[in-house]
């Protein structure tokens, strides 16, 4: 067994909280920041805004990813906080849409069936009970759909890129002439 288990050990247990910590954080603000604006241009500039902030957040993930001793824990890390948020985002704009104009989804929306119906649609199982039924509901719905591609294909891409370029990086330094002490687990 490595000498650095405990180190490698302790590492995932505090990616692991970290993630948890901030997707919490984040179901918690979606739950407890109020949202009574209608949907409006303004909403869509924000969710624009928001997507803008996800890739932003992605970019400096994998840039902390190829940097970090632990890419594999980063790069769990920084899926944990990515995806949470863009589903997040989407249930925010289902949830004011459906408020601002009732009947544009199937049935009406609580925080809960916004965030059920954008986690349905992300996850591509699409169970058909609550449906996009405005055409503003269908664009939302077809962007999400959209961006989802993205996220899970790009996205998975760059992060697996950024982990074999972290690991790659760590085991030059840690290699002949290297100081030898970064972590040799992955």
């Amino acid at each position: 067994m490595n000498g650095n288990s405990g180190g490698h050990r302790r590492q995932v247990l505090l990616g692991s909280v970290r993630s948890l910590g901030t997707a919490t954080l984040l179901v918690a603000a979606y739950y407890l920041l109020p949202m009574d604006s209608a949907f409006t241009a303004t909403t869509v500039l924000l969710l624009t805004v928001g997507i803008a902030a996800v890739v932003v957040l992605l970019s400096w993930q994998i840039r902390r990813i190829t940097l970090s001793p632990w890419p594999g824990l980063k790069a769990m890390e920084g899926m944990a906080i990515t995806v949470p948020l863009f589903i997040l985002l989407y249930a925010t704009a289902c949830f004011l849409l459906e408020h601002s104009a009732p009947g544009s989804f199937s049935e009406p929306l609580s925080r809960t069936d916004g965030l059920y119906f954008a986690m349905t649609v992300f996850s591509t199982v699409g169970f058909g009970d609550i449906t996009a039924r405005s055409e503003t509901a269908r664009l939302l719905t077809t962007g999400q759909i959209t961006l989802n591609l993205l996220l899970l294909g790009v996205a998975a891409r760059l992060l697996a890129n950024a982990v074999q370029r972290g690991r790659e990086r760590r085991d030059r330094s840690a290699g002949p002439g290297g100081s030898g002490s970064t972590p040799t687990v992955p």
